[in-house]
């Protein structure tokens, strides 16, 4: 019983920060509602990830929603609010987590490189939900 409390302990205690693949992107769309379910999101430890990988976060072009439908070009991820990731940054985003040391121990990092390369292969573009 205390081995199930430590792992749900675990679960909670992660800021995550979630990404998934938005199947019909329209600029005019309202990405503004949370909805992981709805892009089929994978959550990474926020913490743990992208504070490591920040540097070569800024050059990835993204876009940051805000409130009334706006898309607004930016760098990077928005890490409180909501992120739109076009097709044209996605392999930049594929190579920091694949070069990531914790890569082949870490499931949840290979669930999240997985989601990116279906996102490629399909010309998709991405949602972030920052924490």
């Amino acid at each position: 019983m205390q081995a199930f409390d430590c792992r749900i302990s675990q679960v909670i205690n992660m800021i995550k920060a979630e990404f998934g693949i938005i199947e019909n992107f329209n600029e005019k769309g309202d990405y503004t509602k949370y909805a992981p379910e709805k892009y089929g999101c994978v959550a990474i430890d926020d913490d743990k990830y992208l504070n490591d990988w920040w540097n070569a976060l800024l050059e990835i072009d993204t876009f940051n929603v805000y409130s009334k439908r706006i898309l607004q070009p930016q760098k990077a991820l928005s890490r409180w609010g909501i992120t739109i990731i076009p097709p044209k940054s996605l392999p930049q985003l594929l190579d920091i987590v694949i070069s990531d040391k914790r890569f082949r121990r870490d499931k949840r990092l290979q669930a999240f490189a997985l989601l990116i390369q279906q996102a490629i292969e399909r010309g998709k573009y991405m949602i972030h939900y920052g924490v």
